[in-house]
């Protein structure tokens, strides 16, 4: 059985493609969704792809992913700058998180250079696009199955 990953997206993901494009690329969810489970395939895992704009459902799959996942990849959207309660929620998961942002955060705003999910997060990837999904799922993967040290002989 492939270990699960939930990659679960916050706020206003659902409009990528169409919400400022300069800053979000061109990229659709949808598009976001099949390349992660491409690449999740590849790496032998299972992917349970979400995306809500509430933040309650958002603490419901973290919650969730305590019994039926392996692992999550989170981009939080704003609720990554405001919510102590997603925050709470990934520690109490018990499963290792990898946060993403399409964008640099640290080059914004000043309200986006803090992430209350970065606190519980394994790892953050920010300002690489779609690709921060790719490279998220590979840390999972190493983090989840460790590969065994090939023993060279001699």
């Amino acid at each position: 059985m492939k270990p699960v990953v939930f990659v679960l997206n916050g706020p206003n993901l659902n409009l990528l493609g169409l919400r400022e494009p300069a800053v979000y690329g061109t990229a659709t969810l949808s598009d976001v969704e099949t390349r992660a489970r491409t690449v999740g395939a590849g790496l032998g895992l299972e992917i349970d792809f979400r995306q809500t704009n509430h933040e309650g459902v958002l603490i419901d799959w973290i919650q969730e992913a305590r019994t039926k996942a392996q692992g999550i990849v989170l981009n939080a959207g704003g609720y990554s700058h405001t919510s102590v309660a997603i925050q709470d929620a990934l520690r109490g998961a018990d499963v290792p998180v990898i946060e993403v942002h399409l964008s640099n955060i640290h080059a914004r705003e000043a309200y986006r250079h803090h992430s209350f999910v970065s606190a519980a997060a394994a790892g953050v990837i920010v300002g690489l696009g779609i690709d921060g999904y790719d490279f998220a799922l590979q840390a999972l993967a190493r983090r989840i199955a460790p590969r065994e040290p090939e023993i060279l002989s001699v």
